[in-house]
């Protein structure tokens, strides 16, 4: 694939601060990783609608919902993953560059990959959500019967049976989702973020 190079950045007329202060909150990406079946997208989304009720400018970035689109051109190799993870970070980019505050739901499985997104970002505007969760308990869940398909050798490169998942080293916040409830996880997350005055 041929690079373009004539092309020239436009600096934006009203900036991220200016949006910021009209939505009354900073912005920040809330970046959700762990296992398949630790409940990224559950509690993304009970985060969302925890934010929206609050009168929060926020959105939520989904693994799957974004393979139906921007990524569906992407496998799930080692190396479509790595690409899958950095246009999901310059996505991200984007909407806290329009003042929201954006939860970000994938596995996102190479410790690699999460520390180039979280170069992208000024510092605090990436918060790394580790859900800490057994193998055995995401298992047990399968909520989409992958475990099941991988185990059965239908789905190749799955995490946490043919493709390593790397923890993260410093995650800002962690959540043990196999004994912490939906409730107890937002309030975690919410207080993180009015702890650092992002809210």
């Amino acid at each position: 694939m041929t690079k373009a190079n004539n092309i020239t950045w436009h600096q934006s007329t009203v900036s991220k601060r200016d949006r910021q202060l009209i939505n009354g909150h900073k912005s920040c990406v809330l970046w959700f990783t762990g296992l398949s079946g630790s409940g990224k997208s559950t509690l993304a989304n009970a985060v969302d609608h925890e934010l929206y009720k609050q009168g929060i400018s926020s959105y939520v970035l989904d693994g799957d919902n974004i393979r139906h689109g921007l990524n569906k051109d992407l496998s799930f190799g080692n190396n479509d993953r790595k690409e899958n993870i950095r246009r999901i970070g310059e996505v991200a980019k984007l909407f806290v560059d329009s003042g929201l505050i954006v939860s970000s739901a994938f596995i996102s499985p190479f410790r690699e990959d999460r520390v180039l997104v979280r170069s992208m970002f000024e510092p605090q505007e990436f918060i790394e959500i580790f859900l800490n969760c057994p193998i055995q308990v995401c298992e047990s869940r399968d909520p989409k019967g992958l475990y099941k398909k991988a185990r059965q050798g239908e789905i190749t490169d799955f995490t946490g049976i043919t493709s390593p998942y790397e923890i993260p080293d410093h995650p800002e916040i962690i959540i043990e989702t196999n004994y912490t409830s939906i409730e107890q996880s937002i309030v975690q997350i919410l207080s993180y973020l009015k702890e650092k005055k992002i809210l």
